[in-house]
């Protein structure tokens, strides 16, 4: 399979969600979705695609948190991104880290350093603020 076969499969398959797909560079997809399908989204790149998760990373660029899921094709080396936006007064979100252990430190860094709450996250005990920083207190969080 090439990059573009792949890039046509997923225009075909994921037509039935609500998402954007953007091609940034040749070996680059950022996708758009909603909150409410990254679940379902994730086990599709993870178990039907064949990706492995690199990373994931959370940003507050205006008031709002954006969440990315950093998924690799490795047989292509295609990178897509899953994007989700995630509202100030509500963030919360599925995790998928019953889904992938890869997502299980990195959920739970997003959650002490933002506050996003990561719904169904098997293990949401202290990573890197034990003692850093006060409980409730969010050190990456923008102040609005």
């Amino acid at each position: 399979m090439t990059k573009e076969e792949l890039y046509r499969q997923l225009e075909q398959n994921l037509e039935h969600y609500n998402v954007i797909i953007n091609k940034v560079k040749s070996n680059r997809v950022i996708i758009d979705v909603s909150a409410d399908d990254i679940v379902e989204l994730s086990k599709y790149f993870l178990q039907t695609l064949k990706c492995r998760l690199v990373t994931a990373t959370a940003t507050q660029p205006e008031r709002d948190f954006e969440i990315y899921y950093h998924f690799s094709h490795d047989e292509t080396g295609l990178i897509m991104n899953l994007h989700v936006r995630v509202p100030y007064d509500q963030p919360e979100i599925k995790s998928i880290a019953t889904l992938t252990k890869s997502a299980n430190w990195i959920e739970r860094e997003m959650h002490e350093l933002f506050g996003i709450e990561f719904e169904g996250h098997p293990e949401k005990g202290p990573l890197i603020s034990d003692g850093n920083w006060e409980p409730g207190e969010f050190p990456y969080r923008k102040k609005t």
